[in-house]
Parts: structure tokens; sequence; C-alpha cells
């Protein structure tokens, strides 16, 4: 049997993982001879990935959207073709990827996936010297996807992110700075900026006008100037939905293969949904079919 690396967060989704690993590492047994890693603190499963990838065929971990990111981030610190095949059980709150990759809802199910699912290669972004698997954002809205209810996003749609948002109008501030992508310049200043590579942000699932390829080397690229109103407000985060430009001219959408952000001030950014620093200078270059990593069907 080929070997695989179970690496787990107990702590995720509320602790969703307790009692329940004996299934999930029956199904991976099943087809592989499996070693067992407990996740111990952040950065542990960056760590463990890139100092034991050389192991193992596939790394499975399980966990929340962080938990992923922890694992691509220290794969991507190898050679290309020295990272093993990744498979996802998603066991967090929101599983913004695991929408990406078509995963069943259930943890027995996700683990059968993992264990005998076929990897597909995806892309994979650099941001400066770190790494992201499906967003780098800055600005006003960054933390609204997560601060958001779910019950709410479930029932209203982007209106949920309306009403939160809305609350924060007379917060909101433009960041000046210039923005250089393929083929094109913008430079002006925008309240939010995101460049992604997913069709989930926060657990709000998005009908982009194009679709969204995972693996075709380039992002797709929002960004917002400072709304005035409710109404602005509402067009925006429509806007976003659909990766769209808006009617009023708020919203600029493009795809691109890198970007370089030069801000006058220095910008705090999440990637995956995480802190990743203050910034005032941005590489950001999309790393085409970096990683595989186990779809559902």
């Amino acid at each position: 049997m080929d070997k695989l690396l179970f690496l787990y967060n107990l702590h995720a989704g509320k602790g969703m993982l307790r009692g329940k690993l004996a299934p999930i590492l029956d199904a991976l047994t099943e087809h592989w001879d499996v070693t067992v890693h407990p996740t111990r603190g952040p950065g542990d499963a960056t760590d463990t990935a890139r100092a034991r990838a050389g192991e193992f065929k596939r790394i499975v971990c399980s966990g929340g959207d962080g938990t992923l990111h922890e694992v691509v981030s220290g794969l991507m610190t190898l050679p290309e073709g020295e990272r093993p095949e990744v498979g996802y059980i998603p066991a967090g709150t929101t599983n913004d990827f695991a929408k990406n990759m078509s995963l069943p809802g259930t943890l027995n199910e996700a683990a059968a996936v993992a264990a005998a699912g076929a990897p597909r290669p995806v892309d994979i972004g650099t941001f400066n010297d770190q790494s992201f698997l499906y967003v780098a954002a800055f600005g006003a809205f960054t933390d609204v996807a997560y601060n958001t209810p779910q019950q709410a996003k479930n029932l209203l749609g982007h209106l949920a992110y309306v009403m939160e948002g809305a609350t924060r109008l007379g917060s909101i501030q433009p960041h000046p700075m210039t923005v250089e992508y393929d083929g094109g310049t913008e430079s002006d200043g925008f309240c939010y900026g995101m460049v992604s590579n997913t069709i989930s942000v926060g657990g709000f699932k998005g009908t982009p006008a194009q679709p969204v390829a995972l693996d075709d080397g380039l992002f797709e690229v929002a960004l917002v100037r400072q709304p005035q109103n409710p109404l602005q407000l509402q067009g925006i985060f429509k806007a976003l939905a659909n990766m769209a430009d808006d009617e009023g001219g708020l919203v600029t959408c493009f795809r691109t293969s890198k970007l370089r952000i030069v801000s006058q001030e220095p910008l705090d950014w999440t990637l995956d949904g995480e802190f990743g620093g203050t910034h005032r200078q941005a590489e950001i270059i999309n790393r085409k079919r970096a990683v595989t990593i186990v779809h559902g069907a």
C-alpha cells in the first residue's frame, strides 16, 4: 500500500471532529498505509507537511480552510515535483474551498473521497513571500463575510452582506493606490480589493458571470471604490457576487495572472480569511497548477 499522512485539527469547527475519527480512519486505511498526526497549534500543519512530504504519496487534512491553507503553504516551499497529492475532509465553520472541490457534506463521505478520489491540479497564489489557496483581500469588507451569520446568508443571500456592511458606511475610507496587472493599470482610491480563485468567500457562494476555473492560471480580481449610501452598497455586493463591473462605476473586475499593488499607506491584508500582515507593496502571482487536490464528483 502507498503511504498517506493524515493531519487533523480537533479544534476546527467548534470541535466537529471529536468522536468522529474512527470512521474517517476506516475509510483511509482501506486504501492506504496511514500515519496520523494531530496538529499541535498554529503553523504545525505547515511545518509537518513541509518536513514529511517526501515520505508520503498523499497528505489528507481535516479541519477548516485554515488547516488546508497551512498544508498547502508547507508544500509550496518544496520543488514542484516533490509535492504529494492533497485530500481535504472539511470540518470547519465555512469551508469555502470545499465548495470549489464539490466535496460531499458529511465527514464520512468526504473521507471516502479523500481516500479514493482522483486529484486534479489547482492554481496557488503567492503574496510576496506567502502562499494562499483561494483569496487575498484588503479593506473595509474583509471581515464582513466572516462576521455575517450563516443563517442570514442562507436566507438573504448578498443582502445579508449589505445589511452588515451598511452599519459601517460612515467608517469606510478609500486607500489611494496603483494596481498593475496583465495589460492594464488602475490608479484610484479603493476601499476594498479581492484577488481570488474561488466561487465562495465567507460561506457565500457567488454566481460569477464567467465560470471560475481553478487551474487556468488566472485570478478573478475586484476593486471597489467608496460607496456613499446603502443603495450603492447593495450594487457593490451584487457586483462582487457576479464578479462583474457594476452600473455605478464603483466596482472594477478583471482577470490576470499577476498583480503589483503599491499603496500610499500601509494596508492590512487577509489571506484565506486569516491575517496576512500589513504591507504597502504586494506582488501577487498565480502559480498555475502548483498543487494537486482531490475533487469530489
